[in-house]
């Protein structure tokens, strides 16, 4: 009766009944002779289909019908599929595909079809309006500098300010992640505005873009202006050299590139350090990324540690406190045979309680590795009393003197 009432609300006309059954069927539909009673039958086989019925009627070209069994998501999905046995493949093509091992970072998917180029056309947009309006806001902030308006220490603060605004609010118009910012519960406001070196791990090119769009809510309204460490070859880019000279951001130079094998500058970390003592005195915060360079696989961990951090903190006489993320490479990967390739919109930007000064570099990458690194790989913290152990340093306490018992055990 359902059917039948929807053809007398529609008052569907033949041609509309011919292009219908022409699309689901594939088969001449009935001419205008055929009688009321067969139009109704092929009208309601089509509704039947597109309402995703568990089963519907089929009118060939006689008019017969046939129940034919109909799945309600209309077949499986693609990666559901690729998975169903296959009896016409080998078992050597069989056996090769399931000897392919893959990260579990690229493995799964949230996102796919239409939604993944919808976000990538968003990420994409979102870049380029970043390359259009940072070197606008620069140039305008630069020409009241030569004009005499505003001194350096200012220039720098207003093209940070600048960035961070285009940044938070183009990810606002264009909403292509879904950002997920976790922070202690209770922060004292004289922690943020103490002089700090804060470190972060690094997995995607979109890292930085993260970071200034979240700043407000990951260190908080009052915290100071972050001055970034960058590698210089990233100069290399005219974009990225406009603004990270204009904000004042530091580079370092290293010795080599190869993957785990980098090294400082010797000449270079000491500008570093000159840099980094003016910029305290400035009123701004060290950022770095003590990995040096992008993680492609930071599902595995962490890449080595540099010593960077920890001797700009001990040479400095600050803390040290940390931040991590995670998701970022699912939108855009370190990994060029993958890049942009997006997998999944979520991702999380975690800072952890207050900072302290580590009395070892061994200490600060046990700690960085175990605490950031865990955060990195799956977007979850540590237990509770171990996160906070190593965030105290009792972890460390603990594993220092295990070592020590074992080397004056007898042998």
């Amino acid at each position: 009766s359902f059917y039948f009432s929807s053809v007398e609300e529609r008052r569907i006309s033949p041609p509309q009944q011919t292009k219908t059954m022409r699309t689901v069927f594939g088969a001449p539909a009935p001419s205008r002779r055929r009688s009321r009673t067969t139009s109704v039958l092929a009208l309601a086989a089509c509704l039947a289909a597109s309402t995703r019925c568990d089963a519907f009627v089929a009118v060939d070209r006689r008019a017969s019908v046939a129940a034919i069994g109909w799945t309600r998501d209309r077949g499986l999905e693609t990666a559901e599929r690729s998975k169903a046995p296959r009896p016409w493949r080998s078992a050597r093509k069989m056996a090769a595909a399931e000897s392919v091992e893959r990260p579990p970072a690229i493995a799964q998917r949230d996102v796919r079809g239409l939604r993944a180029a919808a976000t990538k056309a968003a990420m994409c947009s979102f870049i380029a309006s970043m390359c259009v309006t940072l070197p606008i806001s620069v140039s305008v902030v630069k020409l009241l500098e030569k004009c005499g308006a505003i001194d350096t220490t200012r220039r720098e603060n207003l093209s940070l300010r600048a960035g961070k605004f285009w940044a938070r609010w183009l990810m606002r118009i264009l909403p292509f992640a879904s950002v997920d910012v976790v922070v202690p519960e209770e922060t004292a406001p004289e922690e943020l505005q103490e002089p700090t070196i804060w470190v972060c791990n690094h997995i995607s090119m979109l890292d930085i873009f993260m970071l200034m769009a979240q700043d407000k809510k990951v260190r908080g309204k009052k915290a100071r202006p972050l001055k970034i460490i960058y590698w210089k070859t990233l100069e290399n880019n005219p974009v990225n050299k406009l603004f990270f000279k204009a904000c004042g951001f530091i580079p370092v130079e290293m010795e080599d590139n190869k993957d785990g094998d980098n090294s400082y500058n010797m000449s270079s970390f000491k500008t570093l350090l000159k840099m980094s003592k003016k910029a305290f005195e400035d009123g701004f915060d060290i950022g770095i990324l003590p990995e040096g360079q992008l993680n492609p696989t930071p599902e595995k961990g962490l890449r080595p540690i540099f010593s960077g951090a920890f001797t700009l903190a001990k040479m400095s006489r600050r803390p040290i406190r940390m931040m991590a993320l995670s998701g970022t490479q699912n939108l855009w990967h370190a990994d060029d045979a993958i890049g942009m390739d997006v997998r999944s919109r979520k991702v999380k930007v975690r800072r952890y309680p207050s900072g302290r000064k580590f009395s070892s570099s061994e200490e600060f990458a046990e700690t960085f590795k175990n605490v950031v690194g865990e955060f990195g790989a799956t977007g979850n913290d540590l237990p509770d009393n171990e996160l906070n152990a190593w965030i105290d340093g009792s972890r460390w306490a603990e594993i220092q003197a295990k070592n020590t018992e074992e080397n004056l055990a007898p042998a």
